[in-house]
């Protein structure tokens, strides 16, 4: 892995307001990119301010809400915003591909604009169909995997990125802010020897692969916090015996 600068974004995104929280996420990537930042990260599904959560939604302000995969206008937004900038983001936001089936997705964009990979949610909440994948995605400086927000509950899921070859493990997030959650992420980082990137409404920091949180971000300003990243060696993961682990993936009777 290559040395990056991140940007971490702490912002409180508008429900319903993809204009007012694209404003917010442009003004804070600008920022990000002038300290350095190659790589920048939003909340989970900043674009609409995680209209799910609210219970006033119904089915056809949702699918109004939603981009069309590729084709949405603040989905296009986002790719010029990384052409022209010449870094990667990564963007949450509820995605309807097909205006029927719903996901609560994250895409990251290379530094030519270009879709470098798509994440889709995959513990997931009302109205959205869950993810069926754990990919991982090369970049310049390394390899990344997503999870977004209660993805990170499951401590398999950071493990199968890892052993993937993910560096980093980027988690966009809107709930589950407690400090319970700081504990979960140090333990991810140290048991997986990778970077933890957790970017929320009320903060942002980063766990480095000893375990340890490296940067933080609290607050009640929209802000970006920039940390730079390092090596990454996964120092133990060839020490698991695999050959014992096989009630981990057995159904509960």
């Amino acid at each position: 892995m290559r040395k990056v600068r991140i940007g971490v974004i702490k912002a409180e995104p508008v429900k319903w307001n993809k204009r007012k929280n694209w404003n917010t996420l442009d003004r804070l990537v600008r920022k990000a990119a002038r300290g350095g930042a190659k790589l920048v990260i939003t909340p989970e599904c900043f674009l609409d301010g995680y209209v799910a959560s609210d219970k006033r939604s119904t089915q056809e302000k949702f699918r109004r809400i939603a981009e069309r995969g590729a084709k949405g206008t603040y989905i296009k937004k986002a790719s010029a915003l990384a052409k022209q900038l010449g870094l990667y983001f990564v963007v949450g936001f509820t995605d309807t591909p097909d205006g029927k089936t719903f996901y609560n997705a994250a895409y990251l964009f290379d530094p030519k604009g270009r879709i470098a990979g798509k994440y889709y949610k995959i513990h997931i909440g009302a109205r959205y169909t869950p993810g069926n994948a754990l990919p991982v995605f090369d970049t310049s400086f390394g390899r990344v995997g997503i999870l977004i927000c209660a993805d990170r509950r499951w401590p398999e899921n950071t493990r199968i990125l890892a052993l993937k070859g993910a560096e980093v493990i980027l988690i966009p997030s809107y709930g589950m802010w407690h400090e319970a959650n700081e504990c979960w992420m140090r333990t991810r980082g140290y048991e997986n020897g990778v970077y933890i990137c957790f970017a929320h409404p009320k903060v942002a920091f980063v766990v480095n692969p000893k375990g340890n949180v490296e940067a933080k971000l609290m607050g009640s300003v929209d802000d970006v916090l920039l940390h730079d990243l390092d090596t990454v060696t996964h120092a133990h993961l060839n020490q698991r015996r695999p050959d014992l682990y096989q009630t981990l993936t057995e159904p509960l009777s």
